[in-house]
């Protein structure tokens, strides 16, 4: 007998990625368990599967930041004393990606490269040590949501938050939807999609010293990187990431704080127009500004 459970739950995280650098994303999951008829006559009672499987997701993906170990540009360092872990993703051409963060920020994905498959082996070695006896087989079906206007993928952190989005690399897969004048503009919302493609975007205030953190002189180049740092509940973040991927703002990078960015950016570069911005932080969620 299978049970099958179609949007279990959607992960928000980010990941390295040779080429593209520090990827934003939200993933769709589905799950099907496959097993004998316990004493309730059930697989799995839906309640259990959607509260359980749901929490082991949330822990060991959401709001983390995807390190693939096994690529050549990996390189992790666990501190035991500390409980943190530096990471350095030396790619070429000054774009390496380095991190030193509490070890919860991250999921450590024992594969050359971050892809639905290894995170879905990844995910399913966790639940299967949790699962009961008489359910004997595990599906999970990773998938984006299908958008069809123009959408970005970015990462942030939020040091104010109390929750995990505090941790300095997460992300989404978002879409954005701008009015002009009352009139949808797909050129509007193109124009984010391009200038949003993997980009890291940090919050002025978050900006430090590279001689405040632990990352050595030669990587990054200060010249070629932004520095970020913060202290919240969860520890202390630092990142250093090429500016050729970033985008800064004055404000906190909210997804509330990033619909205003948006629609005060059209209203600056179309003054005499008026603007309305739905900026989606990943699947079925986000916030509306106007200017």
């Amino acid at each position: 007998m299978q049970l099958f459970v179609n949007d279990l739950t959607v992960m928000d995280f980010s990941y390295l990625c040779p080429e593209r650098g520090m990827v934003g994303e939200s993933w769709i999951v589905d799950v099907v368990l496959s097993g004998d008829l316990n004493e309730e006559s059930m697989v799995l009672d839906f309640g259990k599967v959607k509260k359980q499987l749901k929490q082991l997701i949330d822990e060991y993906i959401d709001h983390k930041l995807l390190v693939p170990v096994e690529h050549e540009y990996s390189h992790v360092k666990h501190d035991p004393k500390s409980d943190r872990v530096k990471v350095d993703f030396t790619r070429p051409d000054d774009k390496s990606i380095h991190l030193n963060c509490p070890a919860e920020a991250y999921a450590f994905v024992y594969s050359q490269n971050v892809t639905m498959p290894s995170v879905s082996d990844y995910l399913k070695d966790v639940i299967a040590t949790h699962l009961p006896e008489n359910v004997a087989g595990l599906e999970l079906n990773l998938r984006a949501e299908v958008i069809n206007t123009p959408f970005y993928h970015y990462t942030h952190g939020l040091k104010k938050h109390d929750g995990n989005c505090q941790r300095i690399a997460h992300g989404h897969r978002s879409r954005v939807v701008v009015f002009e004048n009352q009139q949808e503009s797909i050129k509007c919302q193109e124009y984010w999609a391009k200038r949003w493609c993997d980009i890291y975007i940090g919050s002025d205030e978050d900006i430090v010293d590279i001689k405040e953190t632990v990352f050595s002189l030669l990587y990054p180049d200060p010249n070629h990187h932004h520095v970020f740092a913060y202290e919240s509940s969860q520890g202390r973040f630092e990142l250093a990431i090429p500016k050729t991927e970033s985008e800064m703002i004055d404000t906190d990078t909210t997804v509330e704080c990033l619909a205003q960015f948006m629609a005060d950016e059209h209203k600056r570069l179309s003054h005499k127009s008026d603007f309305k911005v739905l900026a989606y932080e990943g699947v079925g969620k986000g916030a509306i500004a106007f200017a």
